[in-house]
């Protein structure tokens, strides 16, 4: 964790990242229950076992439902778990209107509402899309984990061996303690590697600051970029990289998603593709990595994964460029050039065995930092599978908290910054964390509290560990 930002709930091990299609059961015109409740702030366990309907809370064990019986169940591969308990003795409320088939879940100053049959949610009002529309089996209201637990901030953690699932939250922490000790390193040397920098944001500035790094871009290349979730992305549009892309005779890269949306399968995704108007920049147009298959590459340097599946189509590439769009993400803490080389390079299949930290091939199931641990293996593997042949560089507009794989992210609360590029890619995302911790105090916080709320950090401390690059760095201005 890093220093200074007060946090008003739990370092977030969202279950997205281990269930991400896995859903939460609410009981539906419930009375009150009998539960144990603790205040929001306080630390407090819950650990659930699957076809089990007793629960631990806080070491005393208690039933999940009195008045029903009900267990988490895993059917067709999804985790069903009883949300009003865990809610309830979070010191959260549940609320079920009938007459609006609505269920409004209410934790600190937070609140969710969610309808029946929509896959629009709220969060204090903020309108977001979910994988999944709640809907009503057996007179259980289903509702989709990942938003509910990004949102209130809970650990959680699932066991495999033992099929438990441990729900946490620690208290705030108070404006006199100490700071955490891994602040964001913003150290730099004559031997450290440079990161280039310009504050214009134009198609110019994105050439000139390419021209910078010397790279010699010849053959095949591979402009690996989000191609953005509908309806409202913040993905890097054709006006702002046509001009590059064109320069480097390119083509527009990118795998399918793995948690649903408009891109999980290729003939939606190509949709999708059109729709943005990445297809038509070149002649080369764009092309969907694992649209046919993937392939196993070794991530020698690895100590979490020591191989990575990557789309198969990543062969016929002889460079590539890491175009990211700086931002938040709703799992990693923030995205960049790391997550954009090894989330956005793996197949289907590959998101989930990054994800799950090597474990899984099938499911998101994991602990965080081996999924940060992951992330960092996996695009040393990319790099050395390209023999090097790769330069990276980072946009930062539009920095919502949100990632451009959400169809409808937060608006930034931040200003434009600017646009980075080095061939280093862990000095890079090094480089735009410490001028997004610059404004830690101002218009950075809720970004700094994201990353922090993920252990996002972590992602460059292993990175560096293995020798993908360094933390330290030389800002160099173009401008």
């Amino acid at each position: 964790m890093t220093k200074t930002l007060i946090i008003k709930k739990a370092a977030v091990f969202v279950f997205a990242a281990a269930l991400v299609c896995a859903v939460f059961l609410v009981f539906v015109g419930r009375g009150n229950s009998e539960s144990i409740t603790y205040a929001a702030d306080e630390e407090n366990t819950i650990v659930l076992t699957i076809d089990s309907p007793v629960m631990s809370v806080n070491g005393e064990e208690r039933d999940i439902d009195p008045e029903g019986g009900t267990a988490p169940v895993i059917i067709s591969g999804r985790t069903l778990v009883p949300i009003r308990a865990i809610i309830e003795n979070m010191g959260g409320t549940v609320e079920w209107k009938g007459e609006t088939r609505e269920s409004i879940l209410t934790y600190g100053e937070d609140v969710i509402r969610l309808t029946i049959d929509s896959q629009t949610a709220y969060l204090n009002d903020n309108a977001s899309t979910l994988d999944t529309a709640p809907t009503i089996i057996n007179g259980r209201t289903m509702l989709p984990i990942r938003f509910i637990a990004e949102s209130f901030g809970f650990n959680v953690d699932w066991n495999e061996g033992e099929r438990t699932i441990t729900i946490s939250q620690k208290a705030a922490v108070s404006e006199s303690d100490t700071p955490p000790e891994n602040t964001p390193v913003a150290q730099t040397n004559e031997n450290a590697p440079v990161v280039y920098m310009t504050k214009n944001i134009t198609p110019q500035a994105l050439v000139d600051i390419y021209d910078k790094l010397g790279f010699n871009a010849e053959g095949n290349v591979a402009v690996k970029m989000s191609t953005g979730e509908p309806p409202a992305s913040n993905y890097l549009r054709p006006e702002l990289i046509g001009d590059l892309v064109k320069k480097v005779d390119g083509t527009i890269v990118e795998c399918n998603t793995a948690y649903g949306g408009s891109r999980s399968s290729s003939a939606a995704h190509w949709q999708v593709i059109k729709d943005h108007g990445l297809d038509t920049i070149t002649e080369k147009g764009a092309d969907i990595m694992d649209e046919e298959s993937d392939m196993e590459i070794p991530a020698s340097k690895g100590t979490t994964i020591h191989e990575d599946y990557v789309g198969s189509h990543l062969a016929n590439y002889d460079c590539l460029i890491s175009l990211a769009h700086f931002k938040g993400h709703a799992m990693a803490g923030y995205g960049g050039a790391i997550k954009n080389m090894s989330i956005g390079v793996a197949s289907s299949k590959g998101k989930m065995w990054i994800h799950s930290g090597g474990t899984s091939t099938s499911s998101w199931s994991g602990e965080q930092d081996k999924f940060l641990e992951a992330m960092g293996d996996a695009t040393s593997g990319v790099v050395d599978y390209l023999d090097g042949k790769v330069v990276y560089i980072n946009v930062m507009n539009r920095l919502s908290v949100d990632c451009d794989c959400d169809g409808n992210p937060a608006e930034p609360d931040m200003h434009d910054i600017g646009i980075l590029a080095s061939t280093d890619p862990v000095a890079l995302d090094q480089a735009c964390l410490d001028l997004i911790y610059e404004q830690k105090d101002g218009d950075g916080a809720s970004l700094v509290n994201r990353i922090e709320s993920r252990n996002g950090l972590h992602t460059l401390e292993h990175a560096e560990e293995i020798g993908l690059g360094s933390r330290e760095y030389q800002l160099v201005s173009i401008d």
